[in-house]
């Protein structure tokens, strides 16, 4: 059953918690845009038109910096969704005369700004963060801060009932808030899809193609993928210089590989987040020495930190085939207009998660999204190895 039907048969069989509308952090128009458009056809197919469930707001500043939240309509009684995403670095502002990028932090005050204007007015508050505010800083090894375990908490703190994110680069943090509704979402359908898209013929048989892992880190993403597709599984770990400290980390010193041979073979190579992309082209350059055929590389949140020369050289040079990302964070235009680079949907399944919710339906099989991967590899004429009913 497709997610059309499913969300339309959600609204028309009615029950929501109360009437559903959207907020829309600055830096998030575009993901909200879509979702928006989702939720409009599925009440429209259901038989009950809606216009647009977005609710003007904005998070306008002052001439010293200060800011301010201002929703510019009623959410009396409505089932709050606020829409953010804290990577959107191309977000400006005036300070003092200069132009500010917005941080993550600010994303994240902007956040707060919102949920405090509709404080004791809304039925129900829920935050769609994709990406998750300080996730990389999930856990303590000496004297530092755990930034995420303090913002849920704080979240929490300020009534918000139920945080959607995606890919969490440590879903474990969500121990911070044991009582807080938190789900963590794998587009792993979406990416497969795309893929398909693309390269229709793409063989994913065990002598043709290969996951490999890109460190200790992101073995469970790949192991799903490798499960569900049927192939083989490698898997690289990061050897580092424990003496010294660069920009924050210990220095990556060589990438040690553990897996059969991939001669010959077309490798997909997964991970949360793409930042400079080093590892990720360390690897691919260490792939090819050992005879990979093409590489496939996909992040959740492709942020090119770094740029975008380093991964147009390695297309160039026949060493990197693709890099699938999704539209779950901001991605430049220069990036969009890469041939190499392949733009993953995710709305439709962030606008089915609220559907839901909204209608205290089950998330347990948008969470396992197994049915419409089979049918997606049935379509194909693939057959789904390694995955058990």
């Amino acid at each position: 059953m497709s997610n059309v039907i499913e969300a339309k048969d959600i609204f028309a069989q009615g029950g929501s918690v109360a009437d559903l509308r959207l907020l829309c952090c600055p830096g998030a128009e575009e993901l909200t845009n879509l979702i928006d458009r989702h939720l409009m056809r599925w009440a429209a197919q259901s038989g009950k038109e809606q216009g647009s469930f977005v609710i003007p707001c904005e998070c306008p500043r002052f001439q010293s910096g200060d800011a301010k939240g201002l929703v510019k309509d009623s959410v009396r009684g409505d089932d709050i969704f606020i829409v953010v995403d804290p990577g959107n670095y191309s977000v400006t502002y005036k300070l003092f005369g200069y132009e500010n990028h917005m941080s993550p932090d600010d994303h994240f005050s902007n956040l707060k700004r919102l949920i405090q204007a509709v404080a004791g007015k809304a039925h129900r508050v829920s935050v769609i963060m994709p990406s998750l505010y300080g996730g990389r800083q999930h856990r303590r090894e000496v004297r530092e801060s755990l930034d995420c375990a303090v913002a849920l908490q704080e979240l929490q703190n300020m009534g918000v009932k139920n945080i959607i994110t995606f890919d969490a680069h440590d879903p474990r943090v969500q121990n911070a808030v044991p009582l807080l509704s938190f789900d963590n979402a794998m587009p792993t359908y979406q990416v497969l899809k795309s893929l398909l898209q693309k390269m229709p013929d793409l063989s994913f048989d065990k002598k043709d193609f290969m996951v490999v892992s890109p460190d200790e880190g992101a073995m469970n993403r790949n192991m799903y993928f490798s499960s569900v597709l049927g192939c083989n599984l490698g898997m690289f770990y990061k050897r580092r210089d424990y003496s010294r400290v660069v920009n924050g980390r210990n220095p990556i010193v060589a990438h040690e590989y553990l897996g059969e041979s991939v001669e010959g073979k077309d490798v997909f190579i997964a991970d949360d987040i793409i930042a400079s992309g080093e590892s990720m082209l360390d690897i691919a350059y260490e792939l090819k020495m050992r005879g990979a055929r093409k590489i496939f590389t996909c992040a959740t949140f492709p942020l090119f930190t770094s740029g975008l020369e380093k991964f147009d050289k390695a297309y160039a040079d026949g060493i990197i085939a693709a890099v699938l990302g999704t539209n779950l964070t901001y991605r430049t235009p220069e990036l969009l207009e890469r041939k190499w680079y392949f733009d993953v949907d995710v709305s439709k399944y962030t606008a089915y998660f609220i559907a839901a919710i909204n209608h205290d339906k089950s998330v347990s099989s948008i969470i396992d999204p197994i049915v419409k991967i089979r049918a997606l590899l049935e379509k194909h004429g693939i057959p789904m190895g390694g995955a058990q009913d």
